[in-house]
């Protein structure tokens, strides 16, 4: 087998695989119908779309800023493969809610604020039980090749996701029970998911034992990664990437709509042209061999805020279009390199805690950063959500280098390890 899908050896892991390219597929779909449910909902008026779309986007990210801590502590404490399970359903209900109110043409801004909260519950509590799983069904020496391939399907998923979801609305007339119909088929295809968890062999999982219940667990995971300045320059560079940087599929709407006056079919099309990139750098992550540098992360959170600046400057929907998977490459570059980094180098009794922290920066930050970039859309122009979030992206991971590089050695060139016996220690003291 390749290298680059060495993974897909292990049974269990294949069925999560095939599961997860569904299930993202019908993610992917949602994401384009609801934001342009919203836009349909304040058809005529620009500023007031901006808004919406800001606040909708910042309330679906709201709980994993709120809930991630308590996430991790579950996914600490709970079996995964089960905790899975009842979040995708939950999630999977939250979405069928949505699409009845569309189907059924009763759907109001309100409505969708409320279930995009909703849904932002279970896919905090889903988000970091996923991410721990992934070794607890592969081996230390394929969790690299793992994380690479996740985020190959997800970015698979997001190729044929957002372009079906445009073709379908349009060819459904692009109002708003086409978004319902397009939204109903995410809610069942969460089932793929919690077929193939069910379906999986349990002797072959490799679960950590759970953590036992104590009194500041939580403080305890924020303390091990305050005592990391290698984890606090990922955290820091993550936040800012995460908080204005990572908000395109709003971006793109303000961007197709109101600069280019294109309709869902090309504003579709522009997720499939930013996954097309993305994919590329997952498939790349998932080939590297050996431990990501710390420096991959750097240099490529970088480079992602310099293109998404490059993006908004463009002229043209086709030029637009065509530097969108160079800004994909870019992020899912120090996407990965971020999270297979923190995986391998955390006490697997403190995974869940620590990978929650992490995506609550990279996600969590969302609630914050998307009105702000709504705002910035509303008041000065589509262009500006593009070149103030590139802009504090860049600052923000050089202010990360300042701060945190030079800790313990060059910690920024140094290639990542796992916890050793002193450090554990020195954690316990």
């Amino acid at each position: 087998m390749s290298p680059t899908f060495r993974a897909l050896r292990i049974r269990n892991y294949r069925l999560y695989a095939l599961g997860g390219v569904v299930s993202n597929t019908g993610t992917w779909m949602q994401r384009v119908a609801q934001d342009w449910l919203v836009l349909q909902l304040h058809h005529g008026s620009a500023a007031e779309a901006s808004t919406a779309l800001g606040l909708t986007t910042g309330l679906q990210f709201l709980p994993i800023l709120l809930f991630s801590p308590y996430a991790g502590l579950i996914a600490d404490r709970m079996p995964k493969r089960r905790l899975l399970q009842l979040t995708q359903a939950a999630m999977g209900v939250t979405s069928i809610l949505l699409a009845v109110l569309a189907l059924t043409d009763v759907v109001t801004t309100g409505m969708v604020f409320a279930v995009a909260f909703a849904f932002g519950i279970g896919s905090a509590f889903d988000v970091p039980a996923r991410q721990s799983f992934v070794s607890e069904m592969v081996g230390p020496d394929d969790l690299s090749n793992a994380v690479g391939l996740n985020s190959a399907s997800f970015n698979l998923a997001r190729v044929i996701g957002p372009a079906l979801s445009g073709v379908l609305i349009a060819a459904m007339g692009s109002d708003v029970r086409a978004t319902g119909a397009v939204i109903l088929f995410n809610g069942i295809s969460y089932l793929a998911v919690i077929a193939a968890l069910q379906v999986m062999r349990t002797q072959d999982l490799t679960p950590v034992v759970p953590a036992a219940r104590s009194k500041g667990m939580i403080r305890d995971g924020v303390r091990y990664v305050r005592g990391r300045p290698d984890l606090m320059l990922i955290m820091v560079s993550a936040f800012f990437a995460g908080t204005f940087g990572m908000n395109f599929q709003m971006t793109s709407a303000l961007m197709a709509t109101q600069i280019y006056h294109k309709g869902p079919g090309e504003y579709g099309l522009l997720g499939t042209t930013l996954a097309v990139g993305s994919l590329t750098g997952a498939l790349l992550g998932a080939r590297r061999e050996g431990r990501p540098r710390q420096r991959l992360v750097v240099l490529a959170g970088l480079a992602f805020g310099s293109v998404e600046i490059v993006l908004g400057l463009m002229p043209s929907y086709l030029t637009f279009a065509l530097i969108t998977p160079v800004l994909g490459l870019c992020l899912l570059t120090m996407l990965n390199a971020a999270n297979t980094t923190v995986q391998l180098s955390v006490d697997p009794a403190m995974r869940g805690r620590v990978m929650s922290l992490y995506m609550m920066v990279v996600m969590g930050g969302t609630p914050l950063g998307a009105p702000v970039v709504g705002w910035v859309g509303a008041t000065f122009g589509a262009r500006w959500t593009l070149l103030g979030g590139g802009a504090m992206t860049v600052v923000g991971v050089l202010l990360a280098v300042a701060i945190f590089h030079g800790f313990h050695g060059p910690i920024w060139s140094r290639r990542v390890s796992a916890p050793d016996a002193a450090e554990d220690a020195a954690f316990a003291a």
